[in-house]
């Protein structure tokens, strides 16, 4: 990694994002890879009655499959944002998807459930995991006033590929057994490799565009005109240390940079996220157990989980376009507050339900809670620690959710064995949820708005996340093509200054030349050439400065 390479998890110089041009295929990759990430782990669960009866296995000891991909997903974002930051995103997300498709290639030849654990669930949720991280990273890079509405439509991969994942599995179950389903899947995880190949760097643009510039002044710079070239010699000889002084940062760049726990923004978003996982995840899981207990039909019962899911693939791009618009996006850490508490009075509130009726009731209001939510996680994150530390920020964020992952769900199973009593247990994931709600709008509104009233405004704020990349990136090149521009101008205003000069005198002289008072050529003579000789001194003082 000598060279100054392009392909960084921290870009190394602020960078304008296109929102748009290649940004859509980018988009379209973030779209596939969220929903392998999110929906592969559920749509695993289709081959688990298969995998109970030929390993003689309970569905507690299947079900670790799907909790260890999870855990890879959430628990090694730390390990994702050291090789983004030292390999660049392109790299980590080929890798990742060849190690998720070897995984379930290796699956399908498994003879025992612990070779399942490891080659389905660690090698496949690690590959999984080195993809999500990356794509978000690349995401945020290409996009930057469409960025809410880019999030909102990645984030509806998930719905979109867990509502076709299942009964693709379902029929090569049926077709070619689990070994044939797995070899198939691993097949289909190929395709991570593809969407990581399309991860082309944004900076090469930028560099070309650079360097086109500085060619151009150079070259200018290098035409004989006096004083001018030494001027030229260091300015080139500045543009020679700041790149030595860029290269030298990129060498000493931290791998994992923990400094953002300084931005109390992060700080607050940290805690309401990891108390909103605590609660987020149960009802969707307990949903079809429920529905049983009050005497829906098995058929019945599954459908409540399509509900989700066909409202969630419309909700999150439909958030993303209302995050977006001008009045609403200064405020997005309030509408993901908003979406929040919304999710969590529909648990609240639908705890009671005891008919068919009000759970599908309960399902469309919670996939379009659940679908803000969604839409919105990633948005905030971004628009707190910007594009430059939004690796690094990932990683710790994904860890801490990993914690919560495996607190909440388990302890809401064990409350419904104790209890036997779901109301109980949709009650508690509501409040959790309307927790992180308050705690995100009041710490917002006291800790960070308060706090910029009371300091005075900078000349020019820039935009929350990206904003200041992109102002950066273009004033850099207006700075550059200004000083080329000014350097090629000013020798013909000089010229045309002595010039008029020449002029005024020429008049002056055929003036006192027919005056011819008084032997007044020689006088006239000595004043002329005082007068060119203190105009030509202002020149030279005009052309210096």
């Amino acid at each position: 990694m000598g060279r100054a390479d392009p392909e960084e998890g921290q870009l190394p110089a602020p960078v304008k994002p296109p929102d748009g041009g290649w940004g859509w295929v980018v988009l379209l990759g973030c779209f596939v890879i969220t929903g392998f990430s999110y929906a592969f782990p559920k749509a695993v669960s289709v081959y688990f009655k298969e995998l109970m009866k030929d390993f003689h296995v309970g569905y507690s000891d299947t079900a670790w499959i799907s909790s260890i991909m999870l855990a890879m997903l959430y628990g090694t974002g730390p390990v994702c944002s050291i090789m983004v930051n030292q390999f660049g995103c392109r790299p980590v997300m080929l890798i990742g998807g060849l190690l998720a498709s070897s995984g379930m290639i290796l699956a399908s030849f498994t003879t025992n459930i612990i070779e399942l654990y490891l080659t389905a669930g660690v090698l496949t949720g690690l590959g999984m995991a080195l993809n999500f991280q990356p794509s978000l990273i690349m995401l945020g890079t290409y996009f930057d006033k469409r960025r809410p509405l880019a999030n909102g439509l990645a984030a509806a991969g998930s719905p979109v590929f867990l509502s076709s994942l299942s009964p693709l599995g379902q029929v090569l179950l049926e077709k070619f057994g689990w070994r044939g389903g797995f070899l198939i899947m691993g097949g289909l995880l190929l395709n991570c490799c593809t969407c990581g190949a399309v991860m082309r760097p944004l900076e090469m643009g930028m560099k070309r565009k650079m360097e086109k510039v500085q060619d151009k002044y150079e070259a200018k710079e290098m035409l004989p005109m006096g004083g001018k070239s030494e001027e030229g010699i260091s300015t080139t000889d500045g543009t020679k240390k700041t790149k030595k002084a860029k290269k030298k940062s990129k060498k000493g760049k931290k791998l994992l940079d923990f400094s953002i726990f300084s931005n109390r923004g992060f700080v607050i978003y940290t805690i309401s996220k990891f108390i909103l996982v605590l609660g987020l995840f149960v009802p969707p899981i307990l949903l079809v157990n429920y529905a049983k207990d009050t005497g829906v039909p098995d058929t019945e019962a599954a459908f409540l989980l399509s509900i989700i899911g066909f409202i969630d693939i419309f909700a999150r791009p439909a958030c993303g376009m209302v995050a977006g618009l001008k009045w609403v996006r200064p405020h997005v850490a309030y509408l993901f507050s908003f979406a929040m508490l919304f999710n969590g009075l529909t648990d609240i509130c639908s705890a009671r339900a005891s008919n068919y009726t009000g759970l599908v009731i309960f399902c469309v209001f919670f996939g379009i809670s659940y679908g803000m939510v969604g839409a919105l996680q990633f948005e905030v994150l971004m628009a707190i620690v910007g594009s430059q530390k939004f690796s690094s920020a990932i990683g710790l964020v994904l860890l801490i959710e990993a914690v919560a992952v495996l607190i909440g769900p388990p302890s809401a199973g064990r409350l419904v064995d104790a209890l036997k009593n779901y109301e109980v247990i949709f009650y508690l994931a509501g409040s959790e949820v309307v927790l992180s709600a308050l705690f995100l709008a009041m710490a917002t509104y006291c800790c960070l708005n308060r706090g910029k009233k009371k300091a005075t405004p900078p000349a020019k704020s820039p935009s929350a996340g990206g904003g200041s990349d992109t102002e950066e990136a273009e004033s850099d090149v207006q700075e550059a093509e200004e000083h080329s521009s000014d350097n090629h101008h000013q020798p013909t205003h000089s010229t045309d200054d002595a010039m008029a000069v020449a002029s005024e005198e020429a008049n002056h002289v055929a003036a006192e030349e027919q005056s011819g008072e008084g032997g007044g050529c020689p006088e006239g003579d000595g004043e002329v050439m005082a007068r060119a000789t203190c105009n030509t001194d202002q020149m030279v003082e005009r052309d210096s400065f």
